[in-house]
């Protein structure tokens, strides 16, 4: 796996977490809210969901709506941890590059 596409990878993973320690959510509405920041397909996500859960970062249950069950995911406080040390890593991160594109004199 190449540089760009594990940041990808790592980038996409703090989105999803991101947006569920706001609220529990759906596939579908994950799908809608991640638009804003980068376009994800269902078959991207899902295994995303998958990844994550496996490593105790998000739990999921079924709740009923419209008639059918629908699965909704829920951010652990393991995946919380897993956030927060992840958004400090970019941020860190961000400074060598800010730094590194700084031009001489500035």
């Amino acid at each position: 796996m190449e540089v760009g596409s594990q940041l990808k990878k790592g980038f996409l993973d703090m989105s999803v977490l991101a947006i569920l320690k706001r609220n529990d959510s759906y596939g579908y509405s994950l799908i809608q809210e991640m638009k804003a920041l980068i376009e994800v397909p269902e078959s991207t996500l899902y295994p995303i969901l998958k990844r994550l859960v496996n490593k105790k970062y998000l739990k999921s249950y079924s709740k009923e709506h419209n008639g059918r069950l629908r699965k909704y995911y829920q951010i652990t406080a393991l995946g919380i941890e897993h956030l927060d040390a992840s958004i400090k890593e970019w941020q860190q991160l961000k400074i060598i590059i800010d730094t590194m594109s700084e031009k001489k004199g500035d």
